[in-house]
């Protein structure tokens, strides 16, 4: 999927990694070429969500 549209950024979160987590994505980063912000969207749509857990 190509995303054109660049003003999508909604809602902006923090998120607390321990370091050895922070050292994985980045290195993985480096390796990919990746922006972490791109990598950290791609898991976040990868994530599966049953049908009957939308309480609300």
């Amino acid at each position: 999927m190509i995303m054109t549209n660049k003003k999508w950024a909604v809602k902006r979160i923090t998120v607390n990694l321990a370091t050895q987590e922070a050292e994985k994505l980045e290195k993985y980063c480096q390796q990919t070429g990746r922006p972490a912000t791109d990598v950290i969207r791609e898991l976040i749509r990868s994530l599966s969500l049953s049908e009957d857990s939308s309480n609300g």
